[in-house]
Order: C-alpha cells, then sequence, then structure tokens
C-alpha cells in the first residue's frame, strides 16, 4: 500500500539535504562570489537530472508527486544514505525501495571519490558486476556500460553471452577473465543463497553457455583478478594499465580506477583517450 505524499516535509527534507553539500563535495568549484548555503537549486537539480523548476517546486511544496524512479534520482543525486533515502521515498508517498537492487544505491562515499576523478578511467560496480557510474575516461576506455538492463547488466553474464563484451580485452587473458568471472559468481551465489539475484543468474548461465557450464562444474574458487590490466582499444590499440579495487563492505560495492605508468606508451595512449573522449575518433 502506498504511503501519502507529504509535500511539506520533502520541501524541508530536500532543502535541508541540498544545503549540507558543499560544491566541493560534487566535484564543483565554490567560487568567489558564492552566497548560497550548500549547493544552488540549479546544481542539485543537474545532480539528480531534472529541471530547475521542477526541483524548486519540491522544495516550495507545490511540485507534483516524484515517481519511484525520480525520488532514486534524486537519492543519487543528492548522495543520500540507505536511511535516508528510504526515509525520502516515504516522504514521496512511496514504500521504501525493497523492490530495487542492493546495487541500485550507489554508495555516496565512493560516489564523491568518483567526482574526484574525472580525468581517470574509473567506475563503481555493484555485486553481480554491474556498471552504476563511469568517468568519461572510463567510457573512452571501455565504452558506455550503464546502459544495458536485466541479466545484461552484469558484466559476467555479458563476458559469457555477449561476443563484444570481450573486444577490449588481451585475447591472452580471456582464458583468466572466464575463470575469474566464475568464481566471483560462485562465491556471491553461496553467500546470498538460492532464489538470490546471483543464483539465478548463475542458472540462466548455465543454461546459456557451454563455457561458463564446463569451468562451473570446475568447482573452483578464491581466484582473483591481477592487478594489472590489458586492454585493446579500437583506435589506440593495447593499453596496460593497474587497476586498483576500492571496497565497501556495507553495500558490497567497488570502485575501480584504472592508471598507467609515467613515461609508458600506455600513459600517452591514455592520455589521448581523455583528451578526445568516447566521441573523438572517426567512425566508419
Amino acid at each position: 500500500m502506498e504511503q501519502a505524499l507529504n509535500r511539506a516535509s520533502l520541501g524541508d527534507f530536500l532543502r535541508a539535504r541540498r544545503e549540507a553539500l558543499q560544491p566541493e563535495d560534487v566535484g564543483l568549484r565554490r567560487g568567489t562570489r558564492r552566497r548560497a548555503r550548500g549547493l544552488r537549486r540549479e546544481e542539485a537539480a543537474e545532480l539528480c537530472d531534472m529541471s530547475a523548476d521542477y526541483f524548486a517546486r519540491l522544495e516550495r511544496g507545490s511540485g507534483p508527486q516524484p515517481s519511484q524512479r525520480m525520488a532514486a534520482a534524486i537519492a543519487r543525486g543528492l548522495g543520500l544514505t540507505p536511511d535516508e533515502r528510504d526515509h525520502l521515498f516515504l516522504l514521496c508517498g512511496h514504500r521504501t525501495p525493497e523492490r530495487l537492487p542492493r546495487s541500485e544505491h550507489v554508495d555516496p562515499g565512493l560516489m564523491r571519490i568518483l567526482d574526484r576523478l574525472q580525468d581517470t578511467p574509473a567506475q563503481i560496480m555493484g555485486p553481480l558486476g554491474e556498471t552504476l557510474l563511469q568517468t568519461p575516461p572510463a567510457v573512452a576506455l571501455l565504452g558506455e556500460q550503464t546502459h544495458y538492463t536485466g541479466d545484461a547488466r552484469s558484466a559476467a553474464y555479458r563476458w559469457f553471452t555477449d561476443p563484444a563484451a570481450r573486444e577490449r580485452y588481451l585475447p591472452d587473458d580471456h582464458e583468466l577473465s572466464s575463470r575469474v568471472n566464475v568464481v566471483l559468481l560462485r562465491a556471491a551465489s553461496t553467500k546470498e543463497g538460492p532464489g538470490s539475484q546471483a543464483s539465478r543468474l548463475v542458472a540462466n548461465l548455465l543454461r546459456h553457455s557451454t563455457e561458463f557450464a564446463s569451468l562451473w562444474d570446475g568447482q573452483e574458487v578464491g581466484l582473483r583478478w591481477s592487478r594489472a590490466r590489458r586492454f585493446v582499444h579500437p583506435e589506440v590499440g593495447r593499453i596496460d594499465l593497474f587497476c586498483q579495487n576500492l571496497q565497501d563492505p556495507g553495500q558490497s560495492q567497488s570502485l575501480l580506477i584504472l592508471t598507467a605508468t609515467p613515461g609508458t606508451e600506455s600513459h600517452d595512449k591514455l592520455a589521448l583517450l581523455n583528451v578526445l573522449g568516447a566521441d573523438g575518433f572517426p567512425t566508419g
């Protein structure tokens, strides 16, 4: 049963959360002429992927009821904690989002770090390999990965069902990557148990991928990614990078940061990708 929309309390809550956020928290410059306490409304609205007018109406208590999707966008944009997100949903007239996967709500701490890495390939990953957020250099290096739906949101699922998922990784590393993906899914399904999203994903892969089924029968555990990652970009060729993985135990999310050794050819190629971006290369 849906709750009643509480416009006045919703407006007060949004205003308080907006004013508590500082420009530096979201990668903005404060400037010398800023008089607003915290973020400006138009800045907060952009973070929440809505118009400044709509955000202002919500703060004034005169806006229409936000949908569940809009409430989730507000929670992400303002970097709300899980408890704050649940409170927001109730104020918007919705039940708390138990129906949404844990990975839908990006950890605010990881998001703040990502905001400071806009010149570095970095992305926040969910517990089953869902790419939740990417920096522009990550999109240039790996392609856009946040638009997938269903099982295809999982990088492990795409690895075994979509040949295009392997195109930007060095062929010599494909066998190891397959094994690691299976090991990580085994650990997730064992931890979450029968009926979980991880177990359902495993069942679907067993039906659709003979390679996955063969590796699954091997019962391998404990294998981890190497910190050295080797990519093959369609325009600049091979790039050897170092991967740092920052884990957030509470949300089962991780922040992947990819860097190159200064003075190497890979460092120069990565710099070129950062300058040109995902759309900087001619096609066809």
